[in-house]
């Protein structure tokens, strides 16, 4: 079953993409993804797939979906101003996990008939942790969101991403959403195990 949390890795001052990595795993997250928007990322992408590997976490690789083949890493991710969906499903195969990112319901729709698994949907409220942010959607976005969803008869696991706070969770849960998608909630959280178990029992509390 897909997960409720995914970790995107990013660099700090004082950590790099692998140490966060590392320390979301060894909080306790079970899906990460590398998102390297510079620099070696074959190399990286290599490294973050061994550490997944030794804590039995699922790795998915931001913007380089043939990368994602190559190493053997469970999916893939594309953003909006990407490789469309349809081209990374032929660079990744039908066995790759496959995400999208959205910012409208025809955002998601067209992912969904194009082949993802899953839809990014965001940014929930403004965050720095992205580049050229798309219009943030806050809870209302999301809730119409679900609505278009239904009204087309399209099931597709939804998670909110951008932005998001240990709080605003059990709301966007209740949307509908299957779960979030979170960096900075976790990397610059102090003791990242407690935090990681608290954003869990928040995705638990409408399932």
């Amino acid at each position: 079953m897909m997960e409720r949390l995914l970790y995107i890795s990013q660099q700090t001052p004082d950590s790099s993409h692998l140490d966060n990595i590392r320390a979301a795993c060894e909080a306790g997250c079970r899906w990460i993804q590398l998102r390297v928007k510079s620099g070696d990322v074959s190399t990286q992408a290599t490294a973050a797939k061994i550490i997944c590997d030794q804590y039995g976490a699922k790795l998915s690789i931001n913007d380089h979906p043939a990368m994602a083949a190559v190493i053997g890493a469970y999916g893939a991710h594309v953003g909006l101003l990407d490789i469309p969906v349809r081209e990374a499903r032929q660079l990744t195969g039908e066995g790759c996990w496959l995400g999208g990112t959205a910012n409208t319901p025809a955002d998601a729709l067209a992912h969904a008939a194009a082949g993802a698994n899953y839809i990014g949907y965001g940014p929930f409220r403004f965050t720095t942790t992205k580049e050229k942010l798309s219009p943030v959607l806050g809870l209302e976005g999301y809730k119409q969101l679900m609505a278009h969803l239904r009204e087309k008869g399209v099931a597709i696991p939804v998670l909110a991403i951008g932005g998001i706070l240990l709080e605003d969770i059990p709301a966007l849960m209740a949307t509908g959403i299957h779960g979030v998608a979170v960096s900075g909630l976790i990397t610059h959280a102090a003791n990242k195990k407690e935090m990681v178990h608290h954003i869990q029992q928040a995705l638990s509390c409408n399932n």
